[in-house]
């Protein structure tokens, strides 16, 4: 249920907003508090989902709560309430970090809009910082052979831009703990990373998963809803499978490239966006874009600096090192005794032929460590690993 608090001074007003919100939804429950001291006070010992907070009240204004609470709780989306001449000053809280404001007497379908809209953004935000904590842990390059150690350079050197990057290589390489490491040692560290995977949404799903869509857009929209790119704003979009986009898509995202603009699928409305963007495929897109099949004016966009992350069996001297890696952390995962492999064992697993590369390799670690005996064996290898 999302905890909506409502600061606001003038009891009637208050209570019309207390009610409005009561009885739009039984997933809202409200608070409320008369000033602003009031509602720092209640934000400090409480977590809520969403803050409505006056702009002009005494003792502490709308503006001195919202740079308060953003100290507090920066993670809060706060919606400004502004009388007619408090205009100007609710502009000015957007960008001290205002999600947004309303006016008064409040419209009820602003109003409610704008409410799901912050709940929807607030959600988006709570996804992405547990993703970043499983990055952390998760998210590591292994390995020291020449061409991971270029990739490993060539990052250290393009982290700290706002340079596109296109990520190549077959499936199973690990493109994606390449745009993590760009992403984790950029400035855009402190904001957030969104993922697509252009390859797993369907294409007439595909613009309103990235732009978002406007409630009545197409049948299923029942509600406006936020889309990557403004859930990426100031961080980075990991655009997975790029190759697989749609190419009415495509114009779409290089709009937004062009001009750090998008609009929701059923709008006309532009919204400002300021994204990094990094993308991944497994495709030739200089071959689909003979084919007519990608866009060549993206590929500029996109292919600022390339990044070509080779095959498992293209860089074999690091397997000692992924398979000493997957035992560890599979191990672990798992709750039992870390196996050690023979060197004949790991000898054995670098002459095959990894046609799923690091993530095939995983799979056979994890089988090996299963059915294999305290010490996995050349034996073991053969028998459970086989190709």
């Amino acid at each position: 249920m999302a905890k909506i608090l409502v600061i606001e001074d003038e009891a009637a007003i208050r209570r019309v907003l207390v009610k409005i919100l009561s009885e739009e939804s039984d997933k809202y429950e409200v608070f409320e508090a008369e000033d602003g001291l009031v509602g720092i006070e209640k934000i400090k010992n409480d977590d809520y989902d969403l803050v409505l907070c006056d702009i002009k009240m005494p003792k502490m204004d709308g503006v001195e709560v919202l740079e308060a609470a953003k100290k507090i709780k920066p993670e809060i989306p706060m919606v400004m309430i502004s009388g007619h001449g408090d205009l100007d000053t609710a502009v000015n809280t957007m960008r001290l970090g205002a999600f947004d404001y309303i006016s008064k007497p409040p419209d009820l379908n602003r109003l409610l809009n704008t409410v799901r809209n912050a709940l929807d953004r607030k959600e988006l935000v709570v996804e992405n910082k547990m993703l970043k904590k499983k990055v952390s842990k998760n998210y590591e390059m292994i390995g020291e052979s020449d061409a991971i150690s270029d990739i490993k350079n060539i990052i250290e050197k393009v982290a700290a831009t706002d340079a596109r990057v296109l990520i190549t290589g077959p499936n199973g390489t690990g493109k994606e703990l390449v745009a993590h490491w760009i992403h984790q040692k950029s400035d855009r560290s402190k904001g957030p990373m969104i993922e697509v995977n252009c390859a797993a949404i369907p294409g007439e799903l595909i613009e309103s998963e990235l732009f978002g869509h406007v409630k009545g857009a197409f049948t299923s929209a029942n509600k406006d809803r936020a889309g990557k790119f403004e859930a990426a704003n100031g961080g980075t979009i990991f655009l997975d499978e790029i190759g697989d986009m749609s190419l009415s898509a495509q114009a779409k995202v290089l709009r937004a490239l062009q001009e750090n603009k998008i609009q929701r699928v059923g709008s006309d409305k532009d919204i400002k966006v300021n994204v990094r963007v990094v993308a991944a495929t497994n495709k030739d897109l200089k071959k689909e874009i003979a084919d007519n099949k990608f866009r060549e004016d993206l590929y500029h966009r996109l292919a600022v600096i390339l990044i070509k992350v080779p095959a498992l069996n293209d860089r074999r001297e690091d397997i000692p090192l992924l398979v000493d890696y997957f035992t560890k952390k599979i191990s672990g995962e798992q709750g039992s005794p870390v196996k050690t492999f023979s060197d004949k064992a790991v000898k054995q697993l670098q002459q095959y032929d990894w046609t799923g590369n690091i993530r095939e390799l995983r799979n056979v670690v994890e089988r090996l460590i299963i059915l294999g005996g305290k010490e996995v064996s050349e034996e073991d290898v053969k028998l459970f690993a086989a190709k």
